[in-house]
């Protein structure tokens, strides 16, 4: 399994909406960076991602999980992007802010610290761990 992390503004698509989706999930749709794209390309179904939060709350709040593999992203005219489909599987019982991220000696070299405008991350497993258990998992 490998896991990632999913940017989205809480404005536009939070936690709370995704949750309501309930088991069938919710398609990541409107991806147009073509690093981005890449990562949700080596995707597989069971992969899990922390659900992160932009915008003035800066943090995890949720792990979701790839129910559907990439396929095209009917909203992506040119036809070139394409999404996941992922489903909620937990709250993150203490949010992890990205100020607690920056601050962990452990976690420097974390995506999320080094490319932090990218919206589709890959997550290496000891920084997974290390983040679940900052979060209370």
């Amino acid at each position: 399994m490998a896991y990632w992390l999913f940017k989205t503004e809480a404005e536009t698509f939070s936690w709370a909406m995704q949750k309501k989706k309930g088991a069938k999930g919710e398609p990541w749709s409107g991806v147009r960076n073509w690093t981005a794209a890449g990562n949700m390309k080596a995707m597989k179904k069971g992969d899990q991602g922390f659900f992160y939060h932009t915008g003035d709350e800066k943090q995890i709040v949720g792990i979701v999980e790839v129910i559907q593999e990439y396929q095209p992203d009917p909203t992506d005219e040119t036809g070139k992007f394409g999404l996941v489909v992922v489903k909620a599987v937990n709250d993150m019982p203490r949010p992890v802010t990205l100020a607690a991220v920056k601050a962990n000696p452990k976690l420097a070299e974390m995506s999320l610290v080094k490319s932090f405008r990218l919206s589709v991350q890959p997550v290496r497993d000891t920084e997974w761990k290390i983040i679940c258990k900052m979060g209370g998992l």
